[in-house]
């Protein structure tokens, strides 16, 4: 399937006067911000600017003194350090203040910390694409994140190439390879793991197999 095809089902989602939450949920370098961020693209281009709007959890990372301070810092990325409750306010909001701007924060992979209001949520926007590892996961505080989703959707990626991402995105974070590697086995696998149990919460699988804008790095 193309990306204009799911951009259509994405908006097919959303009725017209209101707004609708759409989740793409998958393991740790499957492409979801690729998709979320193309898919919102897609829909500006086609609805106008302003119609569409990208929220990513990544912005709840918890920052590295919180880390520290709950003994996190090894397992930066697994659920446990995020603050899925300010997530699930924030899509709340989302969902029911549209007579202002919503700024969204996001996550800095040259800093290492969450940024305050890199994104914004117009008024105008129509459906709100949000992406995140754990959003189908069934625990507490993401059951009430998925409670503000029309949809769930799973990217799928085979392992090898998420693989390959995610070595690719901790050497330019600062690693060395012999360390990319070893973060990714000893963290970014086993998240993966815990959310590809997931999967079957979700109402579509997407395979990141022949769409071209996601079969690169990110």
């Amino acid at each position: 399937m193309e990306i204009t095809e799911l951009a259509a089902a994405a908006w097919a989602l959303a009725p017209e006067g209101g707004r609708t939450l759409l989740g793409i949920a998958g393991a740790p370098g499957a492409g979801k911000s690729t998709l979320a961020r193309a898919l919102v693209a897609g829909l500006e281009r086609r609805y106008g600017a302003g119609s569409a709007a990208y929220v990513p959890l990544d912005g709840f990372h918890l920052s590295n003194a919180q880390l520290d301070r709950l003994g996190l810092a090894a397992r930066k990325g697994s659920a446990p350090s995020f603050d899925v409750w300010g997530y699930a306010a924030l899509l709340r909001r989302v969902l029911a203040e549209r007579e202002r701007p919503l700024y969204v924060p996001d996550y800095d992979r040259t800093l290492h910390e969450p940024v305050a209001a890199r994104h914004v949520v117009v008024p105008s926007a129509r459906l709100v694409v949000t992406e995140g590892n754990y959003l189908a996961c069934d625990a507490p505080g993401w059951r009430e994140a998925r409670a503000c989703l029309a949809e769930v959707w799973y990217l799928e990626a085979p392992d090898d190439v998420r693989q390959v991402r995610l070595i690719e995105r901790h050497m330019t974070g600062g690693r060395d390879e012999t360390a990319a590697r070893a973060r990714m086995q000893r963290n970014d696998a086993p998240n993966g793991e815990y959310v590809k149990a997931s999967r079957s919460h979700c109402d579509r699988i997407v395979s990141v197999v022949g769409l071209d804008a996601l079969n690169r790095p990110y």
